[in-house]
């Protein structure tokens, strides 16, 4: 064990948020997301929701500022009357670890996917909650 690491970070995660460069996107996904089909690099989080998984990364992920939206979400399907509040909660989180963050790039959910094929990673994630899919574009350390 390392002090100051949330138990919530699994080693391998930990191990692929070090891996990852600037650029590269970590999906955190939901319950009902179809995870380990999207990726070759997936690491379960079972039992955890999207909100705690996500201030603990943040702690250690930087945010990619070098772009205009570095954050992405999986838009609600035409027709859908579901509001998602969680997307609210990640806002709140972001702007803790990141306050210049500017909002949200919405994504059509099957190009999310096609995005989360394309991604470094997948932490798949016991969130219940609908539409809680988040993608994050890694940042660099400035000194």
């Amino acid at each position: 064990m390392l002090k100051g690491i949330p138990s919530i970070l699994s080693p391998d995660l930990m191990k692929i948020m070090l891996e990852m460069g600037h650029g590269d996107e970590l999906v955190i996904a939901d319950g009902n997301f179809p995870a380990a089909s999207c990726t070759n690099r997936l690491v379960r989080a079972d039992g955890h929701e999207i909100i705690e998984l996500l201030d603990a990364i943040l702690t250690f992920f930087p945010i990619d500022t070098y772009v205009e939206k570095p954050v992405s979400l999986m838009e609600v399907v035409p027709g859908d009357p579901v509001e998602p509040k969680i997307w609210n909660q990640y806002n709140e989180i972001i702007l803790k670890h990141e306050p210049r963050f500017q909002g949200f790039e919405m994504v059509e959910r099957f190009h999310f996917y096609d995005r989360a094929k394309k991604s470094y990673a997948i932490v798949a994630s016991s969130e219940q909650a609908l539409y809680a899919n988040i993608i994050i574009k890694k940042g660099v350390i400035k000194i």
